[in-house]
């Protein structure tokens, strides 16, 4: 039986499960990596900083005050916290040693938690104090990575693409946390375009050249072109899924269209309203 058909058949058993209370939107869903995960409380600010580590000096650093659902820097030592941990692992072995300096987090809809994947996931990356780690919100549809750090949306990717701003301008260096966010930047109305550009092909190797690892907060797979124009950028997918909600075809669909080759997991993400 194919890795894919396996992950279908999972999304659709755990759709009979009882549920946990999860966060609900802007933020989007929380992850469980194959098990329910509870979530903590909400927490305005961080208590306890992390180490810090050398950012370039053309990068502005400001103080984030973070969203309830990024728990890997809230809640370090929570059940939810630890999921996101068990998933760098998988990832990290799941790449067979290959190269993936740049990986692309997805979902076939709206609502199913890929940014808070993405972001979570990037810190608990950047926790790694040997690590350079980059988070780019690429949904130029609906971004929600600055409501999620709490800083300004712009400058931001949109604004490099369009020429309004340097990469330096639109970097956002989060010191106490020891990673680098790229928000979206002012919305444009073509996204597409932007993002197919040559001037992001070009972004992109920028910062892969100053970045251990640059992580994509991309749009979702369907029925958009924004992924399709960003896979081939990057080495690698990750799509985020709601168990027991996304349906069987749109997961299918969307691992279609991203490709096998690119393809490194499938994250069920199982809480919802209890």
């Amino acid at each position: 039986m194919s890795r894919i058909q396996n992950i279908l058949e999972k999304a659709e058993r755990e759709g009979g499960v009882r549920r946990l209370r999860s966060i609900t939107e802007p933020a989007g869903a929380t992850l469980a990596v194959d098990v329910p995960l509870a979530v903590p409380p909400a927490v305005e600010e961080v208590v306890a900083p992390a180490p810090e580590i050398a950012m370039q000096p053309d990068i502005r650093a400001v103080r984030a005050y973070l969203n309830r659902a990024l728990v890997a820097a809230l809640e370090p030592g929570a059940m939810a916290a630890e999921q996101y941990r068990a998933l760098r692992t998988r990832m990290t072995h799941a790449d067979h040693g290959a190269s993936v300096a740049a990986l692309l987090i997805t979902s076939p809809g709206r609502g199913e938690g890929k940014s808070v994947t993405a972001s979570n996931l990037a810190l608990t990356m950047s926790q790694d104090l040997q690590s350079r780690i980059c988070v780019v919100d690429a949904d130029l549809r609906h971004s929600s990575l600055h409501r999620l750090f709490g800083i300004s949306e712009t400058p931001g990717l949109a604004d490099v693409l369009a020429g309004r701003a340097t990469v330096n301008d639109a970097l956002v260096a989060l010191e106490e946390h020891s990673l680098t966010i790229l928000p979206a930047g002012q919305l444009p109305a073509h996204p597409a375009e932007l993002l197919g550009s040559t001037a992001m092909r070009r972004l992109l190797q920028t910062l892969r050249s100053r970045f251990d690892r640059v992580i994509i907060d991309a749009p979702s797979a369907a029925p958009l072109a924004d992924v399709g124009i960003l896979t081939p950028l990057v080495d690698s997918v990750v799509l985020v899924v709601h168990a027991g909600r996304t349906t069987k075809p749109a997961i299918q669909e969307a691992a279609d269209a991203i490709g096998a080759s690119k393809l490194l997991g499938v994250v069920l993400n199982e809480a919802a309203a209890a």
